[in-house]
């Protein structure tokens, strides 16, 4: 076990997992939150009461503002900010950030200006260090109710991955091993996209036919991409792959579901991101995969038809109507 873990992030699967890592006598949490006033509530409150309300967060967590404090000694840093704003916010802090300290990722994206995801980001920003990425099908509101879930831990190292899966495992959280970094990092990042397409047939009243094409045309979306970068295609057939991507599908806590719910319903993409207060992964990571995707000539209509819904107006309808009179072929 870690002495000291530090997590970079307010949110709801940061607080979740300062609640896990706490579960392990000896293993010291600290949660660095940017925003003083947040930090100052939640420590006061023990609870983050404007994304999971009623979650009463151990009285053994530390929970800062001061990043200087909370990474002193740390042992491990577990990144949990969204991956539009990983970059910046690592950058913010790097000089106060020791070398060499091993970062596990919960982070699910890809960068739209350079298609990096979150492991390549950690190495720019950071420098070269040990990265575990921590993966699967994990709402934070069920993790922080302690429901059993069952996750990945992704490393090029193995020794890490299983250091990494001891630290989180508990009796009502179980984590696999996983030497598949990239196909993980990826089949995170992907799986919103198809959250989002499932959400809008959920918004069209399409039904389970619908929705069950969707999440199984989507894995082979994912699996195509994934291979194409060096990724291994039995991940996708895992916990990281089509566990995850079935709970953002069905699931109602999902956001990015949620997001393609309020399109299929004819909100626009403005509209909805105007008044949601957490964040849809899947929206920018639609961006930066349909642009890689056409760069390296890989044929993903559900995500581009999902690009076309959320960034050229197209309407869910027409977008449903040239997935399904697409040319027939063999599955």
């Amino acid at each position: 076990m870690a002495g000291k873990v530090t997590i970079l992030g307010g949110g709801a699967m940061a607080t979740a997992c300062a609640i896990l890592l706490a579960d392990h006598p000896g293993q010291a949490v600290t949660i660095w939150a940017r925003n003083p006033d947040f930090a100052e509530d939640m420590q006061k409150t023990r609870e983050n009461r404007r994304l999971l309300p009623g979650i009463h967060i151990p009285d053994g967590i530390r929970i800062t503002s001061d990043i200087s404090e909370a990474v002193a000694d740390s042992e491990f840093l577990v990144a949990s900010i969204p991956s539009k704003h990983l970059r910046s916010s690592l950058t913010a802090l790097s000089s106060a950030i020791p070398g060499g300290i091993p970062v596990i990722s919960v982070v699910k994206g890809v960068e739209i200006e350079t298609f990096l995801r979150p492991s390549q980001i950690v190495e720019e920003v950071l420098g070269k260090r040990p990265f575990v990425s921590l993966s699967g099908p994990s709402h934070a509101e069920e993790i922080a109710k302690r429901l059993p879930a069952s996750v990945v831990a992704a490393s090029e190292d193995a020794s890490l991955a299983e250091q990494v899966q001891e630290m989180f495992t508990t009796d009502r959280f179980r984590v696999y091993t996983n030497t598949d970094l990239i196909g993980v990092e990826l089949a995170g990042a992907l799986k919103n996209i198809i959250g989002i397409a499932a959400g809008i047939c959920d918004g069209l009243g399409y039904g389970d036919n619908a929705k069950s094409a969707m999440i199984t045309r989507g894995i082979v979306e994912i699996s195509r991409f994934g291979e194409s970068l060096g990724a291994q295609p039995e991940t996708f057939a895992g916990l990281a792959g089509i566990g995850d991507l079935i709970t953002t599908c069905v699931s109602p806590h999902g956001r990015n579901r949620a997001v393609g719910e309020r399109l299929g319903k004819g909100e626009s993409l403005d509209q909805i991101l105007a008044t949601t207060s957490s964040v849809a992964e899947g929206v920018t990571t639609t961006e930066a995969i349909h642009g890689l995707a056409k760069s390296r000539n890989v044929e993903m209509p559900i995500v581009n038809e999902v690009y076309q819904v959320l960034f050229r107006g197209k309407s869910a309808v027409e977008a449903t109507n040239s997935l399904m009179l697409r040319p027939l072929k063999q599955e």
